[in-house]
C-alpha cells in the first residue's frame, strides 16, 4: 500500500470514528425541540430520568442540559453544537459561532421577551425609576449591563424561581421571561419595558466549526431544522382546474414561486399544486371552489427548503 493510500485510509477511519456532540435543551424547550427534530427527520428518545437521549443518527451523541448553561458548554468545547436562546448567549458572554436562528419557543413560533415588571400599583413608571431599587431575576448579568447602559444603578439579585411572587415584599421589580404575559397579569404585575427579545439559536464551538466533517454535519442538520420550521406555518394545496378557468384560478393563488401545473388524461383539465401560508387557506379554498376548482386537497408539510 502506498503512503498516500495509507494516509487516505487513516483519514477515512478517523472520520468514521468521529461523533458530533449535540447539546439539547432540557426543560421548557425540550418538548418543542424534540418535535422540531422529528419533523426534520431525526427521531430522538429519552427516558423520564435520563439525560442521554438516543438519536437515529450514529454520528451524533446527545446530552440534555438546561438552556441557561448551554452556551458555556459549547464555548468550552464540551459540546460541538447546541441549541439555546440568544438571551443565554448574551448572559454568559459566550464566544461561540451563531450558526442560525430558529424562531420557536415552548409555546409557539413567536420570540420570548425579557420584561421589567412591577406591581400594578407601583409608582415605578420607567426603567429610570429603578435607580436604587432591588430587582429579582434569573438574567442577572445581562440585566446589570442593560441598566448600566441606561445610567441606572440598582441591586440586581439572582432569583431561584417563583420570581413573579417577589414584588413588592422581596423586590421592587423583576426582570422575567414571558411569551404571552398571562402569568404576569395573574400575579397583578404590569410590564414597564421590554428589555430583550430572544429566539432559539443553533450555536457551534469555534474549533468544531473549523472541522470540515463537523461543519458539514452541523450545516446539514441546520438546513433540515430550518426547513421543518419553515413548514410549520405552510400547507400544500392540490386541485383540478379546467384549462378555461386556469388563468382566473392562478390569479387567486399566492405561491413561493409559481404553482406547479400538470397535465391530466382529460386534455381540458390540469392538476395544480401550490404551497401557501396556512392562515390563507381557509379564506382561499371557498374562492377556488367558486372559480371551478375541484378535488381540492389541503395537506401538511414536513419541510420547506428554499
Amino acid at each position: 500500500m502506498t503512503a498516500k493510500a495509507k494516509e487516505s485510509k487513516t483519514k477515512a477511519a478517523s472520520t468514521a470514528s468521529q461523533k458530533l456532540r449535540l447539546g439539547l435543551p432540557k426543560g421548557s424547550l425540550q418538548e418543542a425541540t424534540f418535535k422540531l427534530f422529528a419533523k426534520a427527520g431525526y427521531r430522538i428518545q429519552v427516558g423520564s430520568r435520563s439525560y442521554y437521549p438516543t438519536i437515529d443518527d450514529p454520528d451524533i451523541e446527545c446530552i440534555l442540559v438546561r438552556a441557561q448553561e448551554m452556551a458555556r458548554y459549547v464555548d468550552d468545547g464540551i459540546f460541538d453544537v447546541g441549541l439555546t436562546g440568544k438571551d443565554w448567549i448574551l448572559e454568559q458572554d459566550a464566544d461561540v459561532v451563531e450558526v442560525a436562528e430558529l424562531r420557536y419557543a415552548k409555546g409557539g413560533l413567536t420570540p420570548v421577551r425579557w420584561v421589567v415588571a412591577v406591581p400594578e400599583d407601583s409608582p415605578i413608571k420607567s426603567v429610570k425609576d429603578l435607580n436604587g431599587k432591588r430587582i429579582a431575576t434569573e438574567l442577572v448579568g445581562y440585566t446589570t449591563k442593560y441598566l448600566k447602559s441606561k445610567g441606572v444603578k440598582a441591586d440586581v439579585e439572582f432569583s431561584w424561581g417563583a420570581t413573579e411572587v417577589k414584588p413588592p415584599q422581596l423586590a421592587d421589580a423583576i426582570v422575567e421571561l414571558t411569551e404571552t404575559g398571562s402569568s404576569l397579569r395573574a400575579n397583578k404585575l404590569r410590564i414597564v419595558e421590554v428589555m430583550l427579545e430572544s429566539t432559539t439559536r443553533i450555536i457551534a464551538n469555534k474549533k468544531a466549526w473549523k472541522d470540515p466533517w463537523k461543519k458539514k454535519k452541523i450545516d446539514n442538520m441546520t438546513m433540515l431544522l430550518q426547513g421543518a420550521l419553515a413548514a410549520e406555518e405552510k400547507v400544500g394545496l392540490k386541485m383540478n382546474v379546467q384549462k378555461a378557468s386556469l388563468k382566473e384560478v392562478c390569479g387567486l393563488l399566492p405561491s413561493m414561486h409559481a404553482p406547479t401545473i400538470s397535465h391530466l388524461a382529460d386534455p381540458d383539465w390540469v392538476s395544480l399544486e401550490v404551497i401557501l401560508d396556512e392562515k390563507e387557506a381557509r379564506g382561499l379554498i371557498p374562492r377556488l371552489k367558486r372559480r371551478g376548482a375541484t378535488g381540492i386537497v389541503e395537506y401538511p408539510l414536513n419541510k420547506v427548503i428554499p
